[in-house]
């Protein structure tokens, strides 16, 4: 087995993904405190082609070197926009219509994997501050939620994690 360099992964120039083809999938953060998690956020909506990414609240925005470090430039490559109210943010959303999902410990939530993702759909998954989670006015407005299903002592993943998991499992979900 032989590591691939750089260029034999052949990824596409920042122009030509930007042009790509998107998951139909808006990534909301819901006052996410640390600029770690929303760098990490830029590189996975990247990886796995999100529509866009819409920072709410006190989410921190770019440009930032704190989110640069961690997001290595996808900030420069995945479509994003700062709205300081998540209830708007959402209620925007849906007038656009998107299906709105929060990743949330609340009752009926189900398993990432549980749900029928629509390619025809398009969804809003909303992540939430590091220790309230989504907040309840945006719980409120959703039409659904997804929780990831553990079996440790701790209650909750790292929200990066989480975005990286529920990503994924659409991404897979959806990809033809």
């Amino acid at each position: 087995m032989k590591k691939l360099t750089a260029k034999e992964l052949d990824r596409p120039a920042i122009e030509d993904y930007v042009a790509a083809v998107k998951m139909p999938v808006a990534v909301v953060l819901d006052n996410v405190r640390s600029m770690n998690n929303v760098g990490s956020f830029f590189r996975t909506c990247d990886a796995f082609a999100a529509e866009r990414l819409v920072l709410c609240g006190i989410t921190a925005a770019p440009p930032n070197r704190e989110i640069h470090k961690t997001a290595l430039g996808a900030e420069q490559s995945v479509a994003w926009a700062h709205c300081p109210d998540t209830v708007a943010a959402l209620a925007a959303l849906r007038a656009e219509g998107y299906t709105l999902v929060a990743v949330e410990q609340v009752e009926g939530a189900l398993s990432p994997e549980q749900v029928e993702w629509d390619p025809a759909g398009k969804y809003a998954v909303i992540f939430g501050n590091e220790l309230s989670g989504v907040g309840q006015q945006a719980v409120d407005m959703c039409d659904m939620a997804v929780e990831i299903p553990q079996v440790g002592t701790k209650h909750s993943l790292n929200v990066a994690v989480s975005g990286g998991i529920v990503l994924w499992q659409i991404f897979s979900s959806l990809r033809v």
